[in-house]
C-alpha cells in the first residue's frame, strides 16, 4: 500500500515487467485503468485509452500510456480494503466503515467474518499482532507463554539453529484494552518462514477478525431502533459475545521526603487486617486478588511531621531503623467504580537500594524463565551438533578414541552409546576432510555455547542492575487490574459499511422476532438506515452470510 504495482507499457504494448511506484512517483506516468481491452498480440485496441495522470482522469492517446494497473482493487487503501462489495457503498459510508475499523475493541473471543473480502490474512500478518516465524523448521516445544522451532534450513554456523517465540500474555495496549497471543502450532510440525505460529487480539486462526457473525433483521421493534438505536437479544450478552477484556495501570511512588522517606509496608496505622488481607510481607497486593473501589492495592506511609528532621535526628533514625514517630496512611487504592483482578504487578527499585521480597521474587521468576530458553536452546544445540558429529564418524574405522574404545573397529551406535557425547570428540580417522570438517564443527559448537551463556548473563546482569526512575523517587510498583466488560445499552456498535448505531434496549430472546424454523434473530436493525445513506453494501452482505 505505501508502494503499488503497475505493468509497464511500451509503446503501446503490454510488457511483463511490473514495477512499483509511490503515489508520488506515479503522478508523473500516465496509468490506464486495469479494465483496458487488449488485441491478441497484446496491444492496445482503442486509439484514446482512459488514464490518470498527475491526479487527473482523461482520455490520453495510447502512445502516451506508459503504465497500466495490476487490478481494480489497488486503488484503495487498506481499511476499504477490508470492506465487501465496498462498490455498492456511498463514498462517505466506506470512509466511516474505513475510520471505524481501527476503532474495534478486541473482544473475548474474535471470529473471522464470513464475508469477507481476501484481504484479511494479509493484513492481519502485516499488522504485526500475530507471530511469524522467522525461519522454516520444526516446532519443539509449546505451551501458553512460549513456542520453540528448531531451525532446520540454517546452515550458517554463526547464527543460533533454535528460535524462541515469547506470547505476550494478557498485557496492557495503550489504550487499556488486552493483548493475549495464543499458539496456532503443535510440537512435531513443519513451520515454513513467514507462517502464522500464534494468533494475536483480534486474530483468528491467522485472519483479521475484528467483530462477530450475528443474525441480524432489519424492521422497526416498537420504536427501540428509532434514529438508529440497536436493539440487541439477551443472548447475546449472556453468551458473552460482544464481551472484552480491559486492563487499567496504576501506579504509586515511593519518595525521600524532607521528614524522612516514604515507605512501602503492610504496617499501616489504623487499618485493620481485613483491609490488609490481599497484601503480601511486602505491602503489594498478591497476583489473582479479587478488588473492589476502596481496597488498598499498595500500602505507602508517608512521615508526617511538625518540623523538618535534624541531620543529627536523620543518623539516629538511619542507626536504630527508628519509624518515624508519626506517619499518615498514603496508600494506592482503588478508585471508586474500578474493579477487577490484578494480572500482574511490577516493583522497580532505584540503583543501589535494597530490593525487598516482592522484587526478589518478580526477579527469580525472571530469571528462571530466562535459564529455561537458555537450557532449551542449549539442548537442541547438543542434539543438531552430535547428530551431525555422530553422522561424520559412523560407519568409519577410528584411529583413536576415548577410554574403552578398541582402535580399528567400526563405529556403530552401541559405541557411541557406551560413550557420554562430550568424549565423541576424542574419535579420530584416517580421513583429513572428516578430520578439518570435525574441527570446524568443534570450534563452532564451542562459540555458539560461549554466545549463549554471554546472552544469558547480559540478560541477568540488565535485570539485576537497578532502574531509572526520576529524581527523588526511591521506588515505584505498578499493579495491573483486568476487568471483563459485557455489552450494555450505550454502548456503540458498527458494521464494516459506516452503520454504526448506540444499543437502545437488550430483550429477553422470547421477544426477539424470530425466523421461520424458530431461530430468533441477534439483533434488529432499521430498515430506514440503509436507502438514505446509499450504504447498499451491508444488505448484500446480510444476503451472503
Amino acid at each position: 500500500f505505501i508502494e503499488t504495482p503497475y505493468r509497464k507499457i511500451v509503446d503501446g504494448k503490454l510488457s511483463d515487467e511490473v514495477v512499483y511506484l509511490s503515489a508520488m512517483e506515479e503522478a508523473k506516468h500516465y496509468v490506464a485503468q486495469a479494465n483496458v481491452t487488449f488485441t491478441k498480440d497484446g496491444e492496445l485496441e482503442n486509439d484514446l485509452v482512459v488514464a490518470r495522470h498527475a491526479g487527473d482522469n482523461g482520455l490520453t492517446p495510447k502512445e502516451n500510456v506508459d503504465l497500466m494497473d495490476v487490478s481494480p482493487k489497488q486503488m484503495v487503501s487498506v481499511a476499504a480494503s477490508l470492506i465487501p462489495f465496498l462498490e455498492n457503498d456511498d463514498a462517505n459510508r466506506a470512509l466511516m466503515g474505513s475510520n471505524m475499523q481501527r476503532q474495534a475493541v478486541p473482544l473475548l473471543r474474535a471470529e473471522a467474518p464470513f464475508v469477507g473480502t481476501g484481504m484479511e490474512a494479509i493484513v492481519a500478518r502485516d499488522s504485526g499482532a500475530a507471530i511469524v516465524a522467522k525461519r522454516t523448521g520444526i516446532v519443539d516445544q509449546v505451551d501458553a507463554t512460549r513456542i520453540v522451532i528448531r531451525a532446520t534450513a540454517e546452515s550458517d554456523a554463526s547464527k543460533s539453529g533454535v528460535d524462541i517465540y515469547n506470547l505476550m500474555k494478557f498485557q496492557r495496549s495503550n489504550q487499556s484494552t488486552c493483548i493475549n497471543q495464543r499458539p496456532l502450532v503443535v510440537v512435531g510440525d513443519h513451520i515454513n518462514a513467514g507462517d502464522i505460529i500464534a494468533d494475536g487480539p483480534s486474530t483468528e486462526l491467522g485472519d483479521l477478525a475484528l467483530g462477530r457473525n450475528v443474525l441480524v433483521a432489519f424492521m422497526p421493534w416498537n420504536g427501540y431502533n428509532f434514529e438508529d438505536s440497536i436493539l440487541l437479544s439477551e443472548k447475546i450478552a449472556m453468551q458473552d459475545v460482544f464481551t472484552s477484556i480491559h486492563i487499567e495501570e496504576y501506579e504509586v511512588m515511593a519518595r525521600d521526603t524532607k521528614l524522612g522517606p516514604e515507605e512501602i509496608t503492610r504496617d499501616i496505622p489504623n487499618v485493620s487486617e481485613e483491609a490488609l488481607k490481599n497484601l503480601d510481607e511486602a505491602g503489594i497486593v498478591h497476583i489473582g486478588a479479587e478488588v473492589a473501589p476502596g481496597d488498598i492495592l499498595v500500602g505507602k506511609i508517608t512521615p508526617k511531621g511538625e518540623s523538618p528532621m535534624t541531620p543529627e535526628e536523620k543518623l539516629l533514625r538511619a542507626i536504630f531503623g527508628e519509624k518515624a514517630s508519626d506517619v499518615r496512611d498514603t496508600s494506592l487504592r482503588v478508585p471508586p467504580g474500578d474493579a477487577g483482578t490484578v494480572v500482574e504487578v511490577r516493583v522497580f527499585n532505584r540503583h543501589g537500594i535494597d530490593k525487598d521480597e516482592r522484587a526478589m521474587a518478580i526477579e527469580r521468576e525472571e530469571i528462571e524463565r530466562l535459564a529455561k530458553d537458555r537450557d532449551d536452546e542449549q539442548s537442541i544445540l547438543d542434539r543438531n551438533v552430535y547428530a551431525r558429529l555422530k553422522e561424520m564418524l559412523f560407519g568409519k574405522a577410528a584411529t583413536a578414541g576415548p577410554k574403552g574404545y578398541v582402535v580399528g573397529t567400526k563405529l556403530n551406535d552401541q559405541m557411541f552409546e557406551a560413550q557420554p557425547r562430550s568424549k565423541w570428540w576424542q574419535f579420530a580417522v584416517d580421513d583429513d576432510k572428516v578430520m578439518t570438517e570435525m574441527e570446524a564443527l568443534h570450534a563452532q559448537y564451542e562459540e555458539s555455547r560461549r554466545l549463549l551463556e554471554q546472552r544469558f548473563i547480559d540478560k541477568v546482569d540488565k535485570l539485576q542492575r537497578g532502574d531509572e526512575l526520576p529524581p527523588g523517587v526511591m521506588k515505584m510498583v505498578k499493579v495491573f487490574i483486568a476487568t471483563k466488560r459485557k455489552i450494555q445499552p450505550g454502548d456503540k456498535m458498527a458494521g464494516r459499511h459506516g452503520n454504526k448505531g448506540v444499543v437502545s434496549r437488550i430483550v429477553p430472546v422470547e421477544d426477539m422476532p424470530y425466523l421461520e424454523d424458530g431461530t430468533s434473530v441477534d439483533i434488529v436493525l432499521n430498515p430506514l438506515g440503509v436507502p438514505s445513506r446509499m450504504n447498499v453494501g451491508q444488505i448484500l452482505e446480510t444476503h451472503l452470510g
